[in-house]
């Protein structure tokens, strides 16, 4: 048994704030609220993405509709058009650093997909899993959500993804043996193991471990368990460098609570924290 989601579907109302213009930060020099390249799109009525916030980008708002209401007719042959912000106290920004900003027509009214920051297999659709992935979907990565127990899935977990409008891939998989998933996933992958059962958790664990190309791997559970686990991998064979890789606890250190939010939100940082040190 092996059931993943549908396709995507298109965003409701797509033709209504179309022509889309793309407000791009195309040159950053010292401070800024957002690195160049970020953009955002500005529809009739909607808007999407971020170039920062603040008066920069209420003003870029209010330059892209202009331009919006200049070009209806133009399409394709709208001739981009270029800005210099210094963010200072005339703009109502003390950020101090100077920024280029783009507008041209977009083809639709989808933000670029920027590159995942990691590829990460989640194994464990229960309470703390669920947690995970709604904190995980508004950032850009790839989740492969694995577990034997379909009916632990939320409802909408194998629907159509409404609109697209996260920047993460989510793939959720029921199946009957989760370890054969640890074959699939590409080189440098990260690995979440939490699910109902510790003989389950102690499999996939050695099956990751046994991988020579793991970024990142993490065992939900208290230090004693990271003690059984390891002597009994260690009688198994497993070497101990791969040992050393493992991550248990898991989470922030210093961040109370057990809540499923809570540590959701605590491995949600600290997944940020390994993808931003290059795994």
């Amino acid at each position: 048994m092996k059931r993943e989601p549908a396709p995507l579907t298109l965003h409701e109302g797509e033709p209504a704030q179309a022509p889309w213009v793309r407000v791009t930060l195309s040159r950053v020099r010292g401070s800024a609220p957002r690195e160049q390249g970020a953009c955002m799109l500005v529809g009739a009525t909607q808007t999407r993405g971020s170039i920062g916030g603040g008066h920069l980008e209420y003003k870029a708002i209010a330059t892209a509709r202009q331009l919006r209401a200049r070009w209806a007719t133009a399409g394709a042959k709208a001739e981009p058009h270029l800005e210099s912000h210094a963010l200072g106290p005339a703009l109502g920004q003390c950020c101090g650093g100077h920024v280029e900003l783009r507008y041209e027509i977009a083809a639709s009214g989808a933000l670029p997909v920027p590159a995942p920051l990691f590829h990460l297999q989640l194994f464990g659709a229960g309470h703390v899993g669920r947690a995970l992935v709604r904190a995980l979907r508004p950032l850009p990565c790839t989740l492969d959500w694995i577990d034997e127990r379909e009916q632990e899935f939320p409802p909408d977990a194998f629907a159509p993804e409404v609109g697209g409008e996260w920047p993460s891939t989510l793939r959720a998989l029921a199946v009957d043996a989760p370890e054969a998933e640890i074959a699939t996933a590409p080189p440098g992958a990260f690995y979440l193991v939490m699910t109902h059962s510790h003989d389950l958790d102690f499999r996939l664990g050695e099956t990751i471990l046994r991988r020579a190309d793991i970024g990142w791997f993490g065992l939900i559970g208290s230090a004693t368990k990271r003690a059984r686990f390891l002597r009994r991998w260690r009688e198994r064979g497993v070497p101990e460098p791969a040992l050393e890789r493992l991550v248990c606890p898991v989470g922030i250190p210093g961040i109370p609570g057990k809540a499923p939010e809570v540590i959701a939100a605590s491995v949600a940082a600290q997944l940020l924290q390994v993808a931003g040190q290059g795994g």
